[in-house]
């Protein structure tokens, strides 16, 4: 009996290493991945999605690492699928060799910019997205650094009583997200909604508008075109090729801002 203990112990121990990225802390880079659906990934998932690569992890539901495959998110189980986060990873693991990407999928499909402040629970997923992720990413700055924010996000906030509110909501939202991670300069992107949404949602013109303009205003900040992508069939949310792209033009941005 003692010696089927014993093997359970091990097999418990190697599970558990073999679940966590057994890298130097300085290689292994994170980047937080939040917003709303598109973020969150609602393309078919296909067997490239499904591939892993030997450098790319996410943080599970559970708080522990293991290889990135699509689905990255859990927000809505029903339909999560392909988003631009493990695209986006590919594409930096491509142009270093060297690095090590952990990827911290926070996304929750229908949130508006409202609920992600402290304190702000949002009841279709009975969440909490804003402390969710502050508590998410900390757990994962156990293990790496992080170098980054990508953020999609802006359909629920495209009406007459949100959108011109946007901008603001947007800038005080890197600031609380550099104070609470304690990173002054932590590099903020955020995407542009998809021209098939703002074509049949005029407010989104004034949402896409403020996230252009960030840069202006705040320091250490870009966002992503979605100019020329593909919806799936339902006017809202990114076909899986769309939502590849997407994250590869996440990186380019990305790696420019490193350049500078």
């Amino acid at each position: 009996m003692k010696l089927v203990y014993g093997l359970i112990f091990l097999l418990t121990i190697c599970q558990a290493a073999f679940a966590q990225p057994d890298i130097p802390q300085k290689k292994f880079e994170l980047y937080l991945l939040a917003g709303q659906s598109n973020m969150a990934g609602r393309g078919k998932v296909e067997e490239q999605d499904k591939t892993t690569h030997p450098r790319i992890w996410m943080l599970t539901k559970d708080n522990t690492w293991e290889l990135a495959t699509e689905p990255l998110h859990f927000d809505k189980p029903a339909v999560i699928g392909v988003g631009p986060g493990f695209a986006f990873a590919k594409a930096l693991a491509q142009a270093d060799t060297n690095v090590v990407i952990g990827l911290i999928p926070c996304a929750v499909g229908g949130s508006p910019i409202e609920v992600w402040e402290p304190g702000k629970y949002y009841e279709p997923t009975k969440s909490h997205p804003y402390d969710d992720a502050i508590k998410r990413t900390k757990i994962a700055m156990q293990k790496g650094e992080l170098k980054g924010i990508l953020w999609q996000q802006g359909e629920s906030d495209s009406d007459s009583l949100h959108a011109g509110l946007y901008a603001e909501k947007l800038q005080l939202l890197v600031a609380r997200f550099r104070k609470e991670l304690k990173i002054k300069r932590l590099p903020f992107v955020a995407g542009t909604m998809a021209e098939f949404y703002v074509n049949g949602h005029p407010y989104a013109k004034i949402v896409n508008e403020a996230i252009t303009k960030l840069p202006d205003h705040v320091k250490n900040t870009s966002f992503v075109s979605a100019a020329g992508l593909t919806e799936k069939g339902d006017q809202t949310h990114f076909d899986s090729v769309s939502a590849r792209e997407l994250g590869r033009r996440y990186a380019e941005v990305f790696k420019n801002m490193y350049a500078k």
